[in-house]
């Protein structure tokens, strides 16, 4: 029989005084003996896991990871108000099943999209079904090798070089202090924007204007990403009905995207009308000469490729800078392997740069530019690990926290050591690269979604790290000792950016 309304608001309220009465006691008995032992969050009645979930939000993938790695299996079910449940896994077979081997039951669903569709819309990110394999496969002939080999020999080199080298050597020269994750994320977005889109917003201009667009475009990702997350969803869509608050923010915010995703749109047909025959190999182009209409839908793929590119490779090299200032034995390493090609051809550099990636891949393990992503389950199922799936449940896996597991990557998990990516060939004399399945290691997902730009990534980040390191030192400017703090929203960043000056290299360094 169902209870009714008021029985349940009244049970709710009359439970809640005393779920509180017993969590404030547990507190005060910690000086037990076994409370220094880790313990899985307890589930309470009606509000689930609220009482642990609650004050770790702020450090939320952290928390998880203390609670994956304490789970036998590596898999956690927190459980929500009112019987909602999300699972958690940072357990490799359980990745594959969801992103590989029953792949058509863990979609985007409603609980992501919904939040994330005044922003996303219906772009690649936010889609499933037709609508994704759609994009999908237009997008799939961006990133070949011939487009890769431009990616790098044009658009990065230009970039690299009239720009991001010579506001460094200027910084170097007035020994002046640089936010180097906003001077990252500013050169990925020219890159992006360049390369999909043939448009340049010169954001990287040596006066590092204000970018209304930039910082509307963050505003954006950060609120969107907080209605994902939302323990109690129903407070931000009460906000948006009455325009309040954080949702008349993110109105601001999207509206201030779209304008410039408009923008770009529409100069891009304009481009394309005037040409007697399309030659153009940004991705927009390639949308627009496939028949597509629809301003809207097109602008949602802006967006998202936008999203991709800015946020992703600037959030990877950011950490990757910081944990080579820190670890001088690594640095060392790859300034011997740049020092070696420095006679090859740029394409030719990147390519053998086998150390330099390995670190770029250890860095990604520890601070994965996309700590954690989430799929619904759109029918009931069972996971490797024997968890039981109910059509409706939320289900993430956790690069972050599988970066952290010991049964993956050993007791040595906390050490960066990209030693541990490498063979050492005695024929050859030289290092080579040893990939971790897409499983253990899904900072690019895995399966039929697995990331498109991985290679151009790559690329890219070691085409910076080779023009950046070759000429100069970086040195973190915070006090010794200090580990910046990681945070994210759709993609992760340094908590307060990252601080630097920038040294010239002597000729014997």
């Amino acid at each position: 029989m169902n209870m009714p309304p008021q029985l349940l608001v009244s049970s709710f309220l009359f439970i809640l005084p005393l779920l509180f009465l017993f969590v404030f006691t547990k507190k005060k008995n910690k000086s037990s003996p076994d409370s220094t032992k880790q313990q899985l969050p307890k589930s309470y009645p009606l509000v689930g896991h609220y009482f642990s979930i609650s004050p770790n939000q702020h450090r939320r993938n952290q928390y998880t990871t203390e609670v994956l790695q304490i789970s036998p299996a590596a898999t956690f079910v927190f459980r929500l108000l009112f019987g909602a449940r999300r699972i958690i896994t940072a357990n490799p077979s359980v990745v594959q099943h969801i992103l590989k081997t029953n792949f058509s039951i863990y979609q985007k669903g409603d609980s992501f999209r919904i939040p994330l569709t005044d922003f996303l819309g219906e772009g690649i990110f936010n889609a499933d079904g037709d609508n994704w394999k759609f994009q999908r496969q237009v997008a799939s002939h961006e990133f070949n090798t011939k487009s890769l080999r431009k990616f790098v020999e044009t658009v990065v080199e230009t970039e690299l070089s009239d720009r991001l080298l010579p506001i460094l050597s200027e910084a170097a020269s007035d020994n002046s202090v640089l936010d180097f994750q906003d001077i990252l994320q500013r050169f990925a977005f020219d890159n992006i924007c360049k390369l999909a889109f043939g448009f340049d917003p010169a954001y990287l201009s040596p006066s590092l204007p204000d970018a209304k667009f930039a910082l509307a475009f963050d505003d954006a990702v950060s609120i969107s990403s907080q209605r994902s997350s939302s323990f109690v969803p129903w407070v931000w869509k009460i906000k948006k009905i009455f325009g309040i608050g954080s949702e008349k923010q993110l109105a601001q915010s999207i509206s201030e995207v779209r304008d410039f995703a408009t923008h770009i749109v529409r100069e891009k047909k304009k481009e394309l009308a005037e040409k007697s025959s399309v030659d153009s190999v940004d991705l927009l182009s390639r949308f627009l000469s496939s028949g597509l209409s629809d301003e809207k839908f097109v602008m949602d793929i802006v967006i998202s490729f936008i999203l991709a590119g800015k946020d992703t490779t600037s959030a990877a090299l950011t950490w990757f800078f910081w944990l080579v200032a820190v670890n001088p034995h690594v640095e060392k390493q790859i300034l011997k392997e740049i020092n070696d090609q420095s006679e090859t051809s740029v394409y030719s550099e990147v390519k053998e740069m086998v150390y330099t990636q390995a670190a770029l891949c250890e860095s990604m393990r520890l601070y994965p530019p996309v700590p954690a992503d989430t799929k619904e389950a759109v029918g009931d199922d069972v996971l490797p690990d024997g968890t039981v799936v109910k059509k409706g449940d939320k289900v993430t896996y956790h690069p972050y926290a599988m970066g952290r597991m010991e049964n993956i990557w050993g007791k040595d998990w906390a050490e960066y050591r990209p030693e541990r990516w490498l063979e050492w060939n005695e024929e050859s004399k030289k290092w080579s690269l040893v990939m971790r399945d897409s499983y253990s290691y899904p900072v690019f997902q895995a399966g039929p979604r697995i990331c498109l730009g991985k290679e151009m990534a790559f690329l890219q980040m070691k085409r910076v790290v080779a023009g950046v390191l070759r000429r100069f030192r970086v040195v973190p400017a915070m006090a010794e000792g200090t580990e910046p703090v990681f945070i994210s929203h759709l993609t992760s960043k340094m908590k307060g950016g990252f601080p630097v000056t920038f040294v010239e290299r002597g000729g014997t360094e």
